[in-house]
């Protein structure tokens, strides 16, 4: 398929407001895409109409930041661009689809530029090849690679008309914005292949890939006598090494649980990294709740998988830092996932113990739809130590007590889980609980920031916080400036840096990338913030490195958590 006739596509879906008009056009596209005679572009496709280059379980990313992309959008733009010159523009009208579709295109000259075509006519480019060439230039590394993939984008701007510029660029930086979500894309592969949504809902699940799951859905891989793919879609299964998204909970009561299921099981709730475990047999995989290979950051955990589970499996638990027998801060635990080098002594000075609390896959067994406690169960058959603890009671004080003995050992409190609950990756639904004590908190996006004064001027030292809106975009509701130390704050702005997209005297604006967990005592109204809302004595807890944006508290979330006040 032309590049150009997938940006047209984008185009009128980014018109439309009503969601079943956007599912009519995106279940055209695939069905486009598949009456191709090879069908290759299908899998891409499904990745691109969400703003996405590599499927959603892997860590794989374009690494290139925006001023490398400001810098091949000017050089393919003319010799009286400069990258400052696209930065101001983008702090002007606030999309770089905009930009990018500002420029006329084609026939600048450098290395790696090829082929013809571009400015504001028709491009030849291909959706095939601006894959292959992304996919180019996330494998660049080492000495030189910066200006590789500078080169490579400068190539693909080079050859586009201005609308295919508009749609690579948000690709690029990941901020496609045309109100595709994985729940438009999960309905448009049902529809376009005549397959139950259910089917495809599972297999999406268990394969965390939408590509792959179009392309079987389309047909190939299908059983022998259902050529529909629905018979290939049931068939997928959970594989070791390739991550799904973690089960996510909602904050509740004892008295919610207890109403709802008449029994409730309890688990200790730690204050550590949620991590997804991965053992083939040999090979020990370690994932992030962000589904980042830590792998390496983790050669304690590595080695207990190893001397405690004997068969293939996929485990779900938490990684807590420890210290004479007492669990740290979370931020303890951060410091080990950043690291890259000197792992070694990072492992001396801070001690990092598992605790598995369900089981996914066990010797060959997809576990998603068995019940917690059968999990917990074939948890404890296959690891021999590091499980957490699983209590099911409808007995109010005992679950105080078990409550109260988790705070004394210095963890956050408990987990209230349905006994009978199947595991639903990615969503965040009333089967799981966490009953947190005292303090508020929510896990929201740095947008903007404001450089310190005084001996705090070379560090940002006031963050302006969002919540996320199902349509992709972020609204503002507070600052925060409290709970951080001047070694917190050095660290930040070493983190938010490379994340700023432009300045106005002490303001910046923030690309959002980075998640902060802030406490608060209220949420009240205020049309101070875009959000409506604005969060009564905030105070900074730390950076989730574990969390995208995408996964931060939602503005939904925000409301519901007003109201209940």
């Amino acid at each position: 398929m032309e590049f150009g006739e997938f940006a047209d596509t984008a185009a009128e879906i980014e018109a439309l407001s009503a969601d079943t008009e956007i599912i009519e056009r995106v279940t055209e596209l695939f069905e486009r895409a598949a009456s191709d005679e090879d069908g290759d572009d299908l899998p891409v496709l499904a990745r691109f109409v969400q703003g996405r280059v590599f499927p959603a379980w892997t860590s794989r990313t374009l690494d290139i930041g925006p001023n490398y992309c400001y810098e091949a959008i000017a050089r393919a733009a003319g010799t009286n661009v400069s990258a400052d010159d696209v930065e101001a523009k983008l702090a002007e009208v606030g999309d770089i689809g905009e930009v990018a579709a500002s420029y006329d295109f084609g026939g600048q000259q450098g290395l790696g530029a090829f082929g013809s075509g571009g400015g504001s006519g028709q491009s030849d480019l291909t959706v095939g090849e601006v894959d292959a060439k992304l996919a180019e230039l996330a494998a660049a590394e080492g000495s030189g690679s910066q200006d590789k993939k500078i080169d490579i984008l400068f190539a693909l701007f080079n050859r586009a008309s201005s609308r295919e510029a508009r749609y690579l660029a948000r690709i690029v930086l990941s901020e496609m914005r045309i109100g595709v979500g994985e729940g438009t894309v999960r309905d448009a592969i049902a529809a376009a292949f005549e397959v139950p949504v259910e089917s495809v809902a599972r297999a999406l699940q268990v394969s965390n890939d939408y590509g792959e799951v179009a392309r079987v859905a389309h047909g190939e891989g299908a059983g022998e006598d259902d050529e529909d793919g629905e018979t290939g879609l049931n068939a997928m299964q959970l594989e070791i090494g390739r991550p799904v998204q973690a089960m996510l909970a909602q904050a509740g009561t004892v008295g919610d649980a207890l109403d709802d299921w008449e029994e409730t099981a309890v688990e200790w709730k730690f204050d550590g990294a949620r991590v997804q475990l991965h053992y083939d047999g040999e090979e020990v995989s370690i994932f992030s709740r962000n589904m980042e290979d830590v792998t390496d950051p983790l050669p304690e955990i590595v080695e207990h998988v190893h001397e405690h589970l004997d068969v293939p499996a996929i485990l779900d638990g938490e990684v807590v830092a420890m210290e004479d027998g007492e669990p740290l801060p979370f931020q303890e635990v951060l410091r080990r996932f950043r690291r890259k080098h000197d792992v070694a002594r990072a492992r001396e000075e801070v001690e990092l113990d598992l605790f598995a609390f369900d089981c996914l896959h066990a010797d060959g067994d997809d576990l998603l739809r068995t019940p917690l406690v059968e999990r917990h169960e074939r948890l404890e058959d296959v690891l021999s130590g590091g499980t957490s603890a699983l209590w099911v009671s409808d007995d109010p004080e005992e679950i105080a007590d078990i409550e109260a003995n988790a705070l004394e050992a210095g963890h956050e409190g408990i987990m209230l889980k349905n006994p009978d609950s199947t595991y639903s990756p990615g969503r965040r639904g009333k089967n799981w609980l966490k009953r947190k004590p005292d303090v508020e908190t929510l896990d929201l996006v740095v947008t903007g920031a404001e450089w310190g004064e005084g001996r705090r001027a070379s560090f940002l030292g006031t963050f302006l916080l969002s919540a996320r809106t199902d349509s992709g975009e972020f609204e503002t509701l507070g600052k925060v400036a409290t709970g951080i130390t001047d070694e917190e704050l050095a660290e930040l702005t070493e983190l938010l840096e490379p994340h700023i997209k432009s300045q106005d005297g002490q303001e910046v604006d923030i690309s959002p990338e980075v998640v902060f967990e802030v406490g608060y005592e209220e949420i009240q109204e205020s049309p101070t913030y875009s959000s409506g809302y604005a969060l009564r004595f905030p105070r900074f807890l730390g950076v989730r490195d574990d969390k995208t944006p995408g996964s931060a508290d939602s503005l939904e979330r925000v409301e519901r958590l007003a109201d209940e006040q």
